[in-house]
């Protein structure tokens, strides 16, 4: 049994009443301080990258990464921490995907492709065949059977560079890695070629789910992406002869599910302890690079906001839980179990937080919620100028909090600049050294305050009476 010196509980019991008769600017100086001096995410994200790697869902690197935060996380001194059981779907790239471009008989070019995430592999010795580029579905439409059967079809609509939100821009044309094989094959094409989701000119292909609708396997066409300086070379390269022939191979496979985990862990609310937050990321991630933007920095940058709590002092009204979730990349599983187990023990979660858009610097946050708590939220922004970090927009949040969503509760996603994140997001180049460890500890520190603040004030602005103390 452990004897807790007297000393020891009165320092704790001195800290949280200082805590309590502090204003949110000192709050917010000691959480920053905190996470800049004494952060933890940054060496989380060393280990998780370097020592880990690449955790895609079923894998062995995932299996690994659940083992680590757990652990971690009941290194902490947490109330709980727990895992929750979840079935995923296991997905493996097989050997490195081959490809080049043949301008006349024995003249080839090699190009960098990847297969996207759930695609089928090309036969044994691959497929070569002439290419019909498209920007658009209506454009695969007009084209037509006649056109296309016998053929591989290539998107090849760039992501739309002036638009200021790149998350926008991905929006814009990320239906033609998704959906793209499915629309192909109702005109008999015999394989996808896929413009990779990056704004930047570079040799890096970028995977991503992708998704056959409803089609049987035995009519099913490989699916790949190909490097943007590629997608470039080989439309340049049409454009000079429509009889060029393209060629790939791959040896990817779908496997059957297997069980995995959600990782949970939380500190029981002092006065509300059946109002639950959450802040959280997903664990897995693509399997070319290490998954240190996405989404190995939200799932540090949320483990620490439970210790940066614990070692500012903050008591916490409500249970907070950081939920590292499985299986967002292709299948969201994780998120949708961790939901439907709250609903079944009929938890109230209030509020949710996700950070699932890279470690760059923290601009602010978006939020989904009642016009109401909204002008509450705005009435913090003063909290977070001195900071730089004052982004506040009603907006999407996250996918795997999205299914907690509820007509009173709170959604928010943590918004970083994101002007580079598409460079690296589900590529090769993914990995620990483009991540900077003070941007980082800024998104810990930045989501940690908001949360500090929503357990103080509450989501409900017309039942709150508190005020904010200047």
């Amino acid at each position: 049994m452990k004897i807790i010196k007297p000393a020891l509980i009165l320092c704790s019991v001195l800290m949280v009443l200082n805590v309590k008769a502090q204003s949110d600017e000192k709050v917010f100086k000691t959480i920053y301080t905190q996470s800049l001096t004494n952060g933890k995410s940054y060496d989380w994200l060393d280990h998780l990258s370097n020592q880990i790697g690449s955790r895609l869902s079923g894998s062995l690197g995932a299996a690994k990464a659940v083992v680590y935060t757990k652990e971690e996380l009941e290194k902490l001194g947490l109330d709980k921490v727990w895992l929750q059981s979840v079935m995923v779907p296991r997905w493996i790239r097989g050997t490195k995907e081959y490809a080049f471009i043949e301008s006349e008989p024995g003249k080839t070019t090699t190009v960098n492709i990847c297969a996207l995430g759930g695609s089928i592999a090309t036969p044994a010795l691959g497929i070569k065949a002439n290419v019909i580029e498209v920007k658009n579905f209506e454009e695969l439409e007009a084209y037509g059977r006649e056109k296309i059967e016998g053929k591989i079809v290539f998107y090849n609509r760039p992501m739309q560079a002036d638009l200021i939100s790149t998350f926008e821009a991905y929006g814009g044309c990320v239906n033609q890695r998704y959906k793209g094989a499915a629309e192909a094959i109702k005109y008999g094409a015999v394989g996808v070629i896929v413009r990779s989701m990056n704004l930047r000119l570079d040799d890096f292909p970028h995977t991503g789910s992708m998704t056959y609708d409803n089609i049987p396997v035995e009519k099913r066409i490989p699916s790949a992406a190909i490097s943007t300086n590629d997608a470039e070379l080989l439309s340049t390269m049409l454009k000079l002869n429509k009889d060029i022939k393209f060629y790939f191979k791959q040896s990817c496979k779908q496997l059957k599910d297997v069980q995995s985990y959600n990782v949970i862990g939380e500190i029981t609310g002092s006065e509300f302890p059946n109002e639950y937050m959450v802040v959280g990321g997903h664990l897995d991630s693509w399997d070319l690079g290490d998954g240190s933007h996405d989404d190995g920095a939200g799932v540090v940058q949320s483990m620490d906001v439970l210790r940066l709590l614990k070692e500012s002092g903050i008591k916490p009204k409500r249970s907070i839980r950081v939920v590292l979730f499985m299986n967002e990349e292709n299948g969201l599983r994780g998120g949708k179990k961790y939901a439907e187990e709250a609903k079944r023990k009929g938890e109230n979660h209030v509020f949710a937080l996700e950070s699932d858009a890279g470690g760059f610097t923290p601009r602010g946050f978006s939020f989904d919620c009642s016009e109401a708590s909204f002008n509450q939220i705005l009435s913090w922004q003063h909290l977070f100028k001195p900071y730089l970090i004052h982004y506040f927009e009603k907006g999407g949040t996250g996918a795997d909090v999205g299914p907690l969503k509820t007509n009173s509760n709170v959604l928010a996603g943590l918004r970083p600049d994101s002007q580079r994140y598409f460079d690296h997001h589900h590529a090769s180049n993914d990995t620990f050294d483009a991540v900077n460890k003070r941007e980082l500890e800024l998104g810990a520190a930045t989501m940690t305050a908001l949360v500090y603040l929503f357990d103080k004030y509450g989501v409900n602005p017309i039942a709150n009476k508190d005020k904010i103390k200047k």
